[in-house]
């Protein structure tokens, strides 16, 4: 892996590089297309809802990515749902939500 990170730009990943990855199923730190399990690293918020804003990952890719969440933590998953908000939404980010969690 490099070591920019591929969906993040100044620091921060991008709507449209989450996007991108979620839905063409590549990795958001190396850009290389996911196998399975997928990795998705989050806040204890993020991870209590099962919802994440950050792109998916290899589980070694996510290695590079936790240190840049607070109390962040790994959830790996064999698949996942790409979620747009709603008008109402009160979140408005873009997120994925695992379907099939096999660690935490």
């Amino acid at each position: 892996m490099t070591t920019a990170l591929f969906a993040w730009e100044d620091g921060v990943p991008t709507r449209r590089a989450v996007t991108r990855c979620a839905l063409s199923r590549v990795c958001g730190a190396c850009g290389r297309p996911l196998g399975r399990p997928i990795a998705f690293v989050g806040d204890p918020s993020e991870v209590a809802r099962n919802e994440f804003h950050l792109p998916p990952l290899h589980v070694e890719c996510a290695d590079a990515v936790l240190p840049l969440v607070t109390d962040g933590d790994v959830v790996l998953t064999s698949g996942y749902e790409f979620v747009r908000p709603a008008a109402d939404d009160p979140d408005r980010a873009v997120r994925c939500a695992p379907n099939s969690v096999v660690a935490r």
